[in-house]
């Protein structure tokens, strides 16, 4: 197994542990959280919510927690992609999978993400 490998797969499981540490009630709650993509070159990261997570009311709230408390905590990781694939497939439609520090195109040009998770 090469060095290379290694650190990736390290990276891998600390994305995992992450997500195991910081957010156990998605499991508690009958959801799960799954690494569907991890680029270690660019640093981006896709997390697929899936379970009870696809029909939750909080799993936005979720999502952004996942998304700002990721890239502290993991300084290799600058860009996390999450969703519940609730969006209807076309991608374009419900919350934008990019981090939530860049500017939305909102008709309206809020910012609002809504309210903070409570954890």
């Amino acid at each position: 197994m090469s060095t290379e490998t290694q650190d990736g797969d390290d990276l891998e499981e600390r994305v995992t542990n992450f997500l195991r540490r910081n957010f156990p009630q998605i499991q508690m709650h009958g959801g799960n959280a799954a690494i569907t993509d991890l680029d270690r070159e660019t640093g981006e990261v896709s997390i697929q919510l899936g379970g009870a997570c696809s029909g939750c009311g909080i799993s936005p709230m979720t999502i952004q927690a996942i998304k700002s408390r990721m890239v502290k905590e993991i300084p290799e990781i600058e860009m996390v992609h999450a969703d519940t694939g609730m969006d209807g497939g076309g991608g374009s439609s419900g919350m934008s999978p990019s981090f939530p520090g860049h500017e939305g195109d909102d008709e309206d040009g809020s910012d609002d993400e809504g309210p903070q998770a409570p954890f």
